[in-house]
């Protein structure tokens, strides 16, 4: 069986270290990194299910990792989380691509409500082919 593949993105480590104890549990493999650099290397090693990313962090921002993630894997569905919530960055995001648009700080429930409704849109393209 297939295993969703996340990778979370945010300049915060508790932001992972709370995650991906949380998500691994759920049965989902997960990568995490501090660091946008990195991140965008692994992301052009390989293709992610769901990406959930901060928008602000030093170096590449959310929108250009999302724009990237975007025109490599069309499929991949990316959720954004910033603690910088505006009706315009919400809005850029949407009209990027964008799945969902979480303000921190969320409880784990609420994000994993979003990568089920990831799951399942993925499910819904694979099955149309």
């Amino acid at each position: 069986m297939h295993k969703t593949s996340i990778l979370i993105l945010d300049d915060e480590p508790i932001v992972s270290k709370r995650l991906q104890p949380s998500l691994e549990k759920k049965g989902y493999e997960v990568e995490t990194f501090t660091e946008s650099l990195a991140a965008l290397r692994r992301l052009r090693e390989r293709d992610f299910d769901i990406v959930i990313s901060d928008l602000k962090m030093e170096g590449l921002s959310g929108m250009e990792i999302l724009t990237e993630v975007k025109q490599r894997s069309p499929r991949t569905e990316v959720i954004v989380i910033t603690g910088f919530a505006t009706m315009e960055t919400a809005k850029e995001s949407f009209q990027k691509g964008v799945l969902d648009f979480l303000a921190k700080p969320f409880k784990i429930g609420e994000i994993i409500e979003v990568i089920q409704r990831a799951e399942k849109k993925q499910q819904a393209v694979d099955q149309r082919g």
